[in-house]
């Protein structure tokens, strides 16, 4: 679903990555781990488009990307759960999942009104619907972006930290929540620190040093 092959990024005479190369099957959830600064995020923002890369290519449900406009090839192919969720605040819950659907691919409204019914039951948040970010707390938040990031079925999701500042509770609500959408089918990546949450949700762990593939480890 997911192949990264031989990715290199530089940011003026710093190179980030050098020469990254790693795959994520269809159900299946990856996660990469290593410390602050080898890299991890940077090739996050490359699998998504918010940074392009310079060497190497990506392939993404059979799509060859090589330069920033082969990335239109996939639009909608990837979903992103940011750490700071990045709701809007001036929309409800329900305009929050449904604005991308309905405003960016045109899609019909209350087609997409019921598949984000059918998403914030999937994540407990069914009753939240005409709530503001601000009326939720930030577990609840994490979820309705997680349900947002849903509403185009994208065949990859990532998520990057998921896990911070959540309590262990919320946790394993996310959990959960990752484990239903890997038996949906969708290829899962996951950057983060919480090494324990990790144990619990990774097919493949992935670890990243210095720029490099340091291992990987598949259970």
């Amino acid at each position: 679903m997911l192949e990264v092959k031989g990715i290199k990024k530089s940011f003026k005479n710093n190179e980030v990555l050098k020469g990254i190369s790693f795959s994520v099957e269809s159900g299946e959830t990856a996660v990469l781990l290593g410390k602050s600064g080898a890299g991890k995020t940077t090739i996050m923002r490359c699998i998504n488009g918010l940074e392009t890369f310079d060497e190497g290519e990506l392939i993404i449900d059979g799509q060859e990307i090589k330069t920033p406009s082969d990335m239109k090839k996939i639009r909608g192919k990837i979903g992103m759960v940011f750490q700071n969720f990045n709701l809007f605040p001036h929309m409800t819950v329900m305009e929050n999942i449904i604005e991308s659907p309905v405003n960016v691919f045109k899609r019909d409204r209350e087609e997409s009104i019921g598949k984000a019914r059918e998403l914030l039951k999937m994540v407990d948040l069914e009753d939240k619907e005409d709530f503001y970010p601000f009326q939720l707390s930030g577990g609840q938040q994490q979820r309705v972006a997680i349900a947002r990031s849903c509403a185009l079925m994208p065949r990859v999701l990532c998520f990057d930290e998921p896990t911070s500042a959540l309590d262990p509770e919320t946790v394993n609500k996310v959990v959960d929540i990752i484990n239903k959408l890997k038996k949906s089918g969708m290829a899962i990546l996951i950057v983060t620190h919480d090494v324990m949450f990790a144990e619990k949700v990774a097919d493949k762990k992935i670890t990243v040093k210095d720029g490099y593939i340091d291992s990987i480890e598949e259970k």
